[in-house]
């Protein structure tokens, strides 16, 4: 039987790159959402915003949550947070249950940047006192709304 190997041990330094000391701070981002019908924007803005910081924490929405800001997933929680942990450039994923959860994930995690799409423009920058706040561009093309209005469409035009 073959185990797999921990986290640590399949992490190699690129070729020519110099391995962390110890004591150096490695910058993490921290990001929400909601992660429903994961798609390739959400990667490409993960793989983004690990271009740019050490450690990337993903937090996804549970369904509770998303029930109280009048969301429905397709998608169970338990799976998304599977999907999302087996994206590459993901470090950790916690859960996401309430609006006001953001300042002290912030803190608790020791956070350099809070990440969002650039649909969320402007709307915390309420955090830039506790860290840096950065909007990346939304991957062109690509919506989990539309996926969902389209995969229903049809679905109704099939029926």
């Amino acid at each position: 039987m073959n185990l797999p190997l921990p986290a640590h041990l399949l992490a190699r330094p690129a070729m020519g790159s110099v391995p962390r000391q110890p004591t150096e701070h490695r910058t993490v981002a921290l990001t929400y959402g909601t992660y429903d019908l994961f798609h390739i924007g959400h990667v490409r803005l993960f793989e983004r915003i690990r271009q740019r910081y050490d450690r990337l924490i993903v937090a996804v929405s549970t369904d509770q949550f998303n029930a109280i800001k009048g969301k429905q997933s397709v998608v169970p929680f338990e799976d998304r947070v599977a999907m999302v942990k087996a994206c590459r450039y993901v470090d950790e994923v916690i859960a996401e249950e309430a609006w006001n959860q953001k300042p002290r994930d912030i803190r608790a995690f020791g956070v350099d940047a809070l990440v969002m799409g650039s649909d969320w423009t402007d709307r915390f920058n309420e955090f830039k006192t506790l860290c840096d706040v950065v909007y990346l561009p939304r991957t062109e093309g690509v919506s989990t709304t539309e996926l969902k209005a389209d995969v229903l469409a049809r679905v109704k035009a099939l029926g």
